[in-house]
């Protein structure tokens, strides 16, 4: 059976440094940091007290308001973010075979706010569960592409991944095969995530897994740099619509890049700490590059997965020095979390709107902050940091590790006829 060749016809994001794809670029290119103080609740007693939060972002804007209330933010913000790309790929579903279009989505926590809230009323009342008849609705991952495929009328396959922040990367994935083994026309995929609430923040301060910069936020996400002291947390969503390459070009569609490669893999080694030799990260680049029918030599960039923990930054770059070899150092690399702090479970799609943004583009975004280089770091790597770098990009690699040791990656190449 000959593969269906996959093709990026639509996009969409809402994310901290921009609520539209043009918005989004343009803050990626000069570098704007997302972070800033809560304004969402009561910091005073939390470790950390700032967090990467979309800004000038109100649900009834774009949300039927009575219908928004029924909705969880990692929901409102999917919906939204979907209506950017559908809009953005000239999409008449009217015209098209509903029964081959599908919706795959990522999340790795889903409705966090629901669910604190609900508990939060229930405990402090005087114990009946009078539970809102909506909770359950608004608290499942897989009610994202439930609500999508109902708004758009959309018949083929739809479900939610869940493997943390590989989340939307694996839903990506699944789009991907489900399209090339012609099981699908056209796939919705994406991610979204709202944790920046008191259970979100107060649950990762537990693990010491967050920046506790409080005194300057917005250099607080620090990827690769020797002082950096954890992740900051991001919310939004990124939608990426998947079409097999004729079923495009029928429709008369844009293209922004092709979907040529999917890799997994697992750790294997803890529920939370990366492998130290970086030896999952490895294997899931490999695997990508071998689906993909490329080497090393092929990829000019990589979005990396960054997070601006002490023991991640370490394992990718290992891994990509053992893997990529001399190539490495023709690499451009950079972690675009330094400016929208980490969407955990939709971090994948964010970062892969970005990657192919790069693509498209000929400009390669920067990884900000960076103040004091880390000897733990090979020095001839090129971290694109402070500042964009325009150079000609053939092929793009994305990276997405979650807790559970799940790693997912992605790579996108020039559209050629």
């Amino acid at each position: 059976m000959e593969l269906k060749r996959v093709v990026v016809t639509g996009l969409g994001a809402l994310t901290p440094i921009g609520n539209t794809i043009p918005e989004f670029w343009e803050g990626l290119l000069n570098g704007v940091s997302g972070a800033g103080p809560i304004t969402g609740f009561d910091t005073s007693k939390f470790k950390t007290k700032f967090a990467c939060e979309l800004k000038n972002f109100k649900a009834e804007d774009f949300l039927d308001k009575k219908e928004a209330r029924k909705l969880d933010p990692f929901v409102q913000y999917a919906l939204v973010s979907t209506d950017e790309a559908v809009k953005d790929g000239g999409f008449d579903f009217s015209q098209l075979d509903t029964n081959r279009i599908g919706v795959i989505w990522g999340s790795g926590i889903g409705g966090f706010k629901t669910f604190q809230d609900e508990m939060k009323n229930f405990f402090l009342g005087d114990g009946t569960p009078r539970i809102n008849p909506f909770f359950i609705p608004k608290v499942i991952i897989d009610i994202v592409p439930g609500h999508i495929s109902i708004k758009y009328g959309l018949h083929g396959p739809n479900f939610a991944t869940v493997s943390a922040c590989a989340s939307s990367t694996n839903a990506m994935i699944d789009a991907y095969n489900y399209i090339r083994l012609d099981m699908c026309d056209v796939v919705i995929s994406g991610g979204s995530e709202a944790i920046i609430n008191e259970a979100g923040i107060g649950g990762f301060n537990a693990m010491h897994a967050l920046s506790t910069r409080n005194d300057d936020p917005k250099t607080a996400s620090r990827p690769f740099d020797k002082d950096r002291d954890g992740f900051v947390a991001g919310e939004g969503a990124g939608t990426i619509i998947l079409e097999e390459l004729e079923h495009a070009i029928k429709r008369g569609a844009k293209i922004y890049a092709e979907l040529v490669g999917g890799g997994m893999s697992a750790d294997a080694n803890h529920i939370t700490a990366p492998h130290p030799q970086g030896l999952g990260a490895k294997m899931v680049m490999t695997n990508a590059l071998r689906d993909a029918r490329m080497t090393t030599a092929d990829i000019d960039y990589i979005n990396v997965h960054g997070t601006s923990t002490p023991l991640g930054d370490i394992s990718e770059s290992q891994a990509i020095v053992d893997l990529f070899g001399e190539d490495a150092y023709k690499l451009n690399i950079s972690s675009t979390k330094s400016m929208t702090g980490h969407l955990l479970g939709a971090a994948g799609a964010i970062e892969a709107i970005a990657s192919i943004l790069a693509l498209k583009n000929g400009e390669v975004p920067p990884t900000i902050n960076h103040f004091n280089d880390d000897p733990a770091f090979d020095p001839k790597l090129n971290f694109t940091f402070n500042k964009s770098q325009k150079r000609e990009i053939r092929a793009v690699m994305s990276n997405t590790f979650g807790f559970g040791g799940h790693n997912a990656s992605v790579i996108f190449k020039k559209y050629e006829a």
